[in-house]
Parts: structure tokens; sequence; C-alpha cells
């Protein structure tokens, strides 16, 4: 790890452990926005990573943003640091200005677009949007679409949207925007910007959030196991609640390597689609085994209210199906192996 990635892994831990509690997860689901959450982030510099300093940022890489993201999956941090650190990387890689606040990013699903067009210097967005994160929250949205063929990164003011307000099963915002020849912030071609970017860095950042998660409900799962006794003796001695422990810690551990190696193959290739794929592949199906494992250790106190554990629970649940499931991209990864050619798949495994 860096010496930056270091300083950002204390900073965030210390941040959110202080101030990501039980009481404030619940508050942010009734819908009160965390306000001093946010702004402990952001005045730490937790929320542009990826953005240069000459430009107020970090200046770090995928690596160190990492780290954060990871950290916010892990403390279920109820604010959408993952999508404001992979919008402002985008906008700092086309070289547009950075606004402060939260940032989201659209679209989140297949079939979805915001069209752009110009008009003299203006630039104008329509379109409809769903499952948009936070987007009552974000002051602005973020997204790349196509202008004269070729990537164009624009920011746009969610206040020139009509918002209906929805949720994921986390209670997480997950809203409805629709743009209607909205005045566009600013709009740039980037090049370098994969055409799916949105849906591309939007699952190498659900990844690691599910990864941290999925390190959450491993942890609690440990705990309660060692702390809860059954017949005299904790139930941490039951081979069978061992093996779902053993279980869990196998997943845990191949879906953060998966992640993490997401991140890495984003700063070293243009085309880190591969790496993603696997990610968000691996760390959804440790998702499905995991949580059910780690509630059957709990009983049915995990599925309680009062417990912390279905915070991250149902993050999962609600995380593996955005930008993309493990099943989709299971297909997309497949169809891109077929074309290679089994020739060339050992390499395509071992050169990465």
């Amino acid at each position: 790890m860096s010496e930056l990635g270091t300083l950002l892994q204390d900073t965030v831990t210390r941040l959110m452990t202080d101030l990501v509690t039980k009481e404030l997860i619940e508050s942010a689901e009734k819908g009160v926005w965390p306000d001093k959450l946010w702004r402990a982030l952001e005045e730490g510099g937790m929320t542009l990573p990826l953005v240069p300093e000459a430009a107020g940022g970090a200046g770090g890489d995928w690596l160190d943003a990492h780290v954060v993201i990871r950290a916010s999956g892990r403390h279920q941090a109820p604010v959408p640091i993952a999508e404001t650190i992979v919008a402002s990387g985008l906008l700092a890689q086309a070289g547009l200005e950075v606004p402060l606040g939260p940032l989201t990013l659209a679209p989140v699903r297949g079939g979805e677009a915001l069209t752009l067009t110009k008009s003299g210097t203006a630039w104008k967005a329509s379109g409809t949007v769903t499952r948009v994160p936070w987007g009552r929250a974000a002051g602005h949205v973020v997204t790349v679409a196509e202008v004269d063929g070729a990537p164009t990164v624009a920011l746009i003011a969610t206040g020139g949207a009509t918002v209906t307000d929805d949720r994921n099963l986390a209670l997480e915002p997950r809203d409805t925007l629709v743009f209607a020849n909205a005045p566009v912030v600013a709009a740039k071609a980037a090049p370098g910007v994969p055409a799916d970017a949105i849906r591309l860095y939007g699952a190498m950042a659900r990844a690691a959030q599910m990864a941290g998660a999925l390190d959450s409900i491993l942890a609690q799962g440990v705990s309660y196991a060692t702390e809860r006794k059954q017949f005299g003796r904790p139930i941490a001695n039951f081979q069978a609640i061992q093996h779902y422990l053993a279980v869990v810690a196998g997943h845990v551990a191949a879906s953060g390597l998966a992640a993490e190696l997401a991140f890495k193959a984003a700063d070293k290739r243009s085309d880190p689609s591969f790496e993603i794929a696997a990610a968000k592949i691996r760390v959804g199906e440790a998702a499905g085994v995991s949580a059910g494992l780690v509630h059957q250790t709990h009983g049915a106190i995990g599925f309680t209210y009062e417990h912390s554990l279905h915070f991250a629970t149902r993050r999962l649940w609600s995380w593996r199906a955005e930008f993309g499931s493990e099943s989709r991209w299971a297909v997309e990864l497949g169809r891109r192996v077929a074309a290679r050619g089994a020739d060339n798949l050992w390499n395509d495994l071992t050169e990465r």
C-alpha cells in the first residue's frame, strides 16, 4: 500500500468508527441526511482521492480509492462516498472542475441513457434514469455519453431534474430522475474514458463495498459465536458453526482479493473490464452464501431491527444487483472468453 493509501486508511477508519453508529444508520434510513459524517469525510479528503492535488484532491490512484470505498462498505456508511469518488475521478480525467458536495452516477441500469445535445456553447441533457443512488441528496449527477463517436463526460445539476423518491432493500435512496433539456453544468470529450465507464467503475466500487460488508458480517459472526452459549458452552465450539464460519472466511478472503485486483487493473490498463467482471461475479456469489450462513449462525436475532447484522446483509443483497448482477457479468465475461478462443484462455488468466 502506498503512503497515501495508508494515510487514507487510518483516517477513514477513525472517522467511520467514531461517526458511523447504529443510531446514525437508523436515522439515515428514516430519511435524515448525515451531514456531520459527510462534512467530516469531505474535510478529511476522503471524497476526492482520484482528483489531482492541484485541483484540490489527494492526487491518488484507484488503489488508494479502494481503501476508502471498502471501508465505507465495512462500516455501512449511509452516504454516497463511493459514487462521489468515481464521479469526481471521471470529472478529473476529463479535465473538468469537481464541485463540492455529494455526487452520484447515472445511468445505473442497462438499457437506460442520458442524451447530451449541444446548441452553440451550451449543452443540454435529456432522458429518464432509474434507481439512481442518492439522487435526491446529490447536488450533481455525472454521466458518460457518446457524442460524435467520442465518450463525453458531463456534470449535470440534479436541480434540473424531476425526482421521484425510491429506496432499495437497505433503505438507501434509489431515485428516478427525469431530465428534459436540462442545462448541463459542464461537458467535455474524454477519449481516455471508457464508453461504459459508469457501469464499469460503478460495478468495481460496489465490489469493494461488498467486500467491506463481508468483512463486517464475518467479524460479527465470529464475535457472536464466541459469546453466545448453548448447552453450557459457546456455540463456536460446535462443529457446524465452525464449518459455517470457515466457509464464510474463505469467501471473504477471495472476495477481498478479487475486488482489490480489479482496482489494481484499473490503474494498470485502459480496459480493466475482465478483472472488474470477475470481481463483481465473485463478490456477488460470496454475498449470497455468506449472508445466509452468518444469519444461520445468529439465528432469528440477526433479522431483528435491533441487531446490527442486517445493516450489512441488506446492503449486500441490494448492492449485488447494482451496476449489473453477477449473472449479467458472468454472461458478458463468458462471451468475451469464448470470442477470444480456447487457445488464449490460459494466457488471459495468467498474464494479469
